[in-house]
């Protein structure tokens, strides 16, 4: 264990004396945690890794802990992020909007995990892709690989790509994140449901949750209230999806594009732990939600990926120690990151506006710093463990 990682534990064991309280979505976390978590952010901000952000730690019942850091970009005389911000998520879009619609589909018996791709797209038909399957394209083991899209046609230009693109393997035999898997899937959804992927989302997902914010381009009303991302020249940009492939979309694609709240991120993780339900309405069925959420490819254990889900790979920086093996989520190239743990009955969401793309490791340490003391908010068991450093508080926030 390094020695960070041991300051980290006792920093854990220090503040965790005390159960949190709750009181609806008020957040009640003992004040000791808030200045755990005012540290690491303060720290990530100091290093130049993000200009500002929120974090969101609850469970089934509510919101434990909820609090905005910093500025919404890193521009001088950047407005102060606040919980109300709204924040580009990047590839959490393909958890919080495509798998659940795309499960919902499979729900109602009109789409099946087992269906060849090819039935609803004949373009790939002869191409070497009779053996691709819809759940091939969810759990990113296709074997199809990413590729620039056109700028003038580039739905078109996807699908030609993906009929001339000889799949790298045997799909279902190798783990390999691909953006144009989730492409694919919205697209796949418009075919189902003569629908665009935005408004099936809005209207089976973020409606009945009462997610008011969320959404597909949020547009020039919203953008005062948006965390900024990097354009391509390195300046902010408010209100509009960074990835370059979405924004030839439209805005509208199955793998990235979708604006968000912490608090309403909080909602969907709350629905998920309650089993496919929030407040009396009901997304999906407790039995959809735990196939999603159970490995569907396994390599030497050490990746797992379950239906949208991450499991383990090398992208589980979110999974903080002390999580359990039934733990699951998502990170986004923004800065976004969730994690939800139903064994343990807890959540925590990270959103912030990413000024450094580069330093990798330590954005993974971010993330996995931050569940890890989320997670000892909730369980303060962790007083139990043995490992012994010295890490200072700090004092006066």
């Amino acid at each position: 264990m390094t020695m960070l990682s041991r300051k980290l534990f006792i920093l854990l064991v220090i503040l965790s004396t005390s159960l949190p309280v709750f009181a609806g979505d008020t957040p009640l976390a003992p004040f000791p945690w808030q200045n755990a978590v005012s540290h690491l952010m303060d720290k990530a901000m100091a290093d130049g890794l993000i200009a500002g952000g929120v974090v969101v730690v609850g469970n089934r019942h509510g919101i434990v802990y909820e609090s905005a850091f910093g500025r919404v970009s890193g521009e001088s005389g950047a407005l102060p992020v606040s919980t109300e911000s709204i924040f580009d998520v990047a590839s959490l879009t393909k958890v919080v909007a495509t798998a659940p619609v795309v499960m919902g589909l499979v729900e109602q018996g009109r789409l099946s995990l087992a269906d060849p791709v090819a039935r609803w797209f004949p373009e790939f038909a002869g191409t070497g892709k009779d053996g691709l399957l819809v759940e091939h394209l969810l759990t990113h083991t296709s074997g199809l690989d990413d590729f620039p899209l056109s700028a003038s046609s580039p739905l078109l230009s996807a699908l030609e790509g993906v009929a001339r693109q000889k799949l790298k393997g045997e799909p279902g035999h190798r783990f390999r994140y691909a953006d144009i898997n989730f492409i694919l899937l919205g697209e796949l959804v418009r075919r189902v449901t003569g629908t665009p992927l935005d408004r099936v989302a809005s209207e089976t997902v973020y409606g009945p949750l009462v997610m008011t914010t969320t959404c597909f381009n949020p547009g020039p009303a919203a953008a005062g209230r948006c965390a900024a991302t990097l354009d391509a020249g390195g300046g902010p940009q408010f209100g509009k999806v960074q990835d370059t492939t979405a924004r030839l979309l439209d805005g509208v694609a199955g793998h990235a594009g979708i604006f968000t709240t912490a608090g309403d991120l909080a909602r969907f993780c709350r629905m998920i732990l309650g089993g496919g339900e929030l407040d009396g309405r009901r997304v999906l069925a407790a039995r959809t939600l735990r196939q999603m959420a159970i490995p569907h490819f396994s390599r030497g254990g050490t990746v797992r990926r379950g239906l949208g889900w991450d499991i383990a790979s090398p992208y589980s920086s979110p999974k903080g120690r002390g999580f359990s093996e039934a733990s699951f989520g998502h990170t986004g190239y923004s800065g976004s990151s969730l994690w939800i743990d139903p064994e343990n009955d807890f959540f925590v969401v990270l959103l912030s506006s990413r000024l450094d793309y580069r330093s990798t490791r330590a954005f993974s340490k971010l993330r996995n710093d931050l569940s890890t003391v989320a997670f000892a908010m909730l369980h303060p068991d962790l007083r139990e463990l043995s490992e012994i450093a010295m890490f200072k508080v700090p004092q006066g926030r």
